[in-house]
């Protein structure tokens, strides 16, 4: 028989499996929910509150109603009760902390993921005001041939400063491509722009789409990188949400940027705001190959302590509007356990970013409001300091919130309260300052 005949058979058989995996399976976001309440045996889970200050379910915005759990897990007790002394323990104390947030917060990620080739669709000289820049214009195509039905391809912009000299360190932003709440003040942005501050610098910045790598909602679960993985087929409830998809993709754009003559891949920062913002600090938690985070209003999911009762928690996280960005063990802890039963919380997912750079930002209580919980993200990274110190950093420097803009730069966790609303835009100036210890141009 000769080796033609062998192969045509097998690739064939690989057709004929291709045309039998069945369609994406499509289930609404409440369907979805649904079907894992019923896996994890729950009838019925904790309502969430009321963002809106006017309703009998109105979120707590009351400091001494805001602490029920005060007794966080100690990032360095390990699980067999051992105290963490050194740097070595700690790599593995912070395995075991990546397991419990796998398996119980934000899914897992499959161990073989598909690889992505990029394609420059545009290569353009230009300005940003005044400085003379390159935009690429890319995306990531995601091989899909286990499963043709579905496609993802990310959606990338990457501009430099056309005169450096070298290559240059790079802020990659996730876009902010979602309506505002509904009732959000106007964001007035003088000055310049958060891009012509960082091209200022000499640095450049690139800006991904993160629903282009995984649709934002329960109804896209059996789409995007998530759908792809599982054949079009719903969840188990222990894969990754869309927080894990969309750090996902922002790790695969740094793999390109090391493929980039023009980047400085050992100094990319990621940066996001609100939902992306919780996005920023998992993708900052997850890849140590980012140098520094910038993390906008990422409230509960993100940096906020889930064992806070104020503003957004854990019930809100977990019904049918949000609960797709995490993993569908996450809703055990809106009903019929609580955020106090969880084996982790924020303050390790801050502690997990150690030894690099965090900056925690957040807007004005006045004028954002407190349903991102200002002082649960402040107190995050007052937690997170021991694991800091342990490897010889800075934490905050104080465990007393401080006044609105009043910037905590003087160590690797920074924090800063600005005058604005529902944006890190007053933020750049001291996120740049901050981040200037760390990063240098060529």
């Amino acid at each position: 028989m000769s080796r033609l005949s062998l192969v045509v058979p097998c690739v064939l058989l690989a057709a004929l499996v291709r045309a039998d995996d069945p369609p994406p399976v499509q289930l609404t976001a409440q369907e979805d929910h649904k079907r894992l309440m019923g896996l994890l045996n729950i009838k019925q889970l904790h309502p969430g509150p009321s963002g809106n200050k006017a309703a009998p379910n109105a979120a707590n915005t009351d400091e001494s109603k805001a602490n029920p759990f005060p007794k966080l897990p100690d990032p360095l007790t390990a699980k067999d009760g051992k105290p963490v002394a050194t740097a070595d323990q700690w790599a593995k104390r912070r395995a075991e902390i990546a397991e419990d947030f796998d398996r119980e917060v934000y899914g897992r990620v499959p161990k073989d993921t598909p690889k992505v080739k990029w394609e420059v669709t545009a290569n353009d000289k230009t300005k940003v005001g005044e400085e003379p820049v390159v935009t690429k214009r890319l995306v990531g195509h995601v091989d899909n041939s286990t499963y043709p039905a579905v496609t993802v391809d990310i959606q990338l912009t990457l501009t430099t400063p056309a005169e450096a000299k070298g290559p240059v360190p790079v802020i990659l932003e996730f876009g902010f491509n979602f309506a505002p709440r509904p009732g959000a003040p106007a964001v007035a942005r003088p000055g310049p722009t958060w891009q012509q501050q960082v091209l200022a610098k000499g640095w450049g910045y690139a800006i991904l789409t993160p629903t282009s790598v995984q649709p934002d909602n329960g109804a896209g679960l059996t789409k995007g990188i998530i759908g792809l993985m599982n054949k079009g087929q719903p969840r188990k409830v222990d894969d990754w949400g869309a927080l894990r998809a969309w750090a996902w993709g922002a790790s695969r754009a740094l793999d390109y940027f090391e493929t980039d003559k023009a980047v400085d891949a050992k100094q990319v920062g990621i940066e996001g705001l609100s939902r992306y913002g919780k996005a920023a600090i998992v993708t900052m938690a997850y890849d140590e190959r980012f140098a520094i985070g910038f993390i906008g209003s990422s409230g509960a999911g993100g940096a906020k302590l889930h064992r806070r009762n104020y503003g957004e928690m854990v019930e809100n996280v977990a019904g049918p509007g949000e609960y797709h960005w995490m993993a569908g063990n996450y809703l055990k802890y809106a009903g019929p356990k609580t955020a106090e039963d969880l084996p982790v919380d924020a303050h390790e997912l801050v502690a997990m970013c150690a030894p690099r750079p965090v900056f925690i930002s957040v807007g004005s209580l006045n004028v954002e409001g407190g349903w991102v919980d200002a002082k649960g993200m402040f107190l995050a990274g007052v937690a997170a300091a021991p694991v800091y110190e342990l490897l010889g950093k800075k934490g905050l420097g104080t465990a007393e919130f401080p006044p609105e803009k009043t910037a905590l730069i003087g160590g690797e966790v920074a924090f800063r309260q600005h005058e604005g609303g529902h944006t890190t835009g007053p933020n750049w100036p001291t996120f740049l300052e901050f981040a200037g210890r760390y990063i240098k141009a060529p």
